[in-house]
């Protein structure tokens, strides 16, 4: 079996994965060994592949190298099974290849716009032949909603909430309503957009935020909130057939 692990900064994703088959999927928080370490015990781990966006990570590094020899962290100088066309690599945030490698081995051979709703919004292209252009990062539901708040005197700080009406009836749910129907739109736009010269395109939405928008886009899309750990997946395979 495979096993995934994406670190943000205040927690971890993890996959386990029987090849292609994800098993099992869990949320740890970012620095909780114990927790991986049991995963091990748990599961014949073949294989694992880490990525992260901490400095500070030694400890699961070598967790990991003491538990198995096959063992990949994540950079941009990994083998990946697409062609990178991003100007600067070393850069691109690992989640955002991850991504668009998972949506690019669910369809493959198509057109795909990826949108990942977090802390931030990102949108990344990857074409029918695998190339990946690149994308845009927009600030997320709570940033705007943040932003609002501590860039005017006299506004609230509200939270988000996904049972809204489309105009607000009160400074609240006027702030809620516009940051998502702000995002709903802005998501729409990039679908139609990029439509016009890719009509055949296929759109794929994750991310913790995902929820508050899937249902309110005029565009079909693919929500998968394991988009990220598939693509893990993919790469570590990648390298373990090479």
């Amino acid at each position: 079996m495979n096993l995934c692990i994406d670190q943000g900064n205040s927690s971890c994703k993890v996959g386990v994965f029987d090849n292609n088959i994800l098993i099992d999927s869990f949320i740890f928080e970012s620095n909780d060994l114990e927790s991986i370490s049991s995963l091990f015990d748990k599961y014949k781990i073949g294989a694992c592949i880490f990525s992260t966006v901490i400095t500070d990570n030694e400890k699961i590094k070598k967790l990991i190298r003491d538990k198995r020899n096959n063992f990949i962290e994540l950079s941009h100088n990994t083998l990946i099974p697409i062609k990178n066309l991003y100007e600067t690599p070393e850069t691109l945030g690992k989640d955002r290849l991850a991504a668009v490698i998972g949506a690019s081995y669910l369809k493959p051979e198509t057109n795909i716009l990826v949108i990942d709703a977090g802390t931030a919004i990102t949108y990344d292209f990857i074409d029918a032949n695998g190339n990946y252009h690149g994308g845009n990062i927009a600030p997320g539901l709570e940033i705007r909603l943040r932003s609002l708040h501590e860039f005017t005197k006299k506004l609230p700080l509200a939270s988000p909430d996904s049972d809204q009406p489309f105009l607000g009836k009160n400074t609240n749910s006027a702030l809620i309503s516009g940051a998502i129907y702000g995002i709903v739109f802005e998501i729409d736009g990039y679908i139609n957009e990029l439509k016009i010269k890719y009509p055949q395109l296929s759109t794929f939405l994750t991310g913790g935020s995902t929820f508050y928008f899937d249902n309110k886009l005029k565009s079909p899309i693919f929500a998968e909130k394991n988009l990220v750990l598939i693509g893990l997946n993919r790469i570590l395979l990648y390298n373990v057939q090479k």
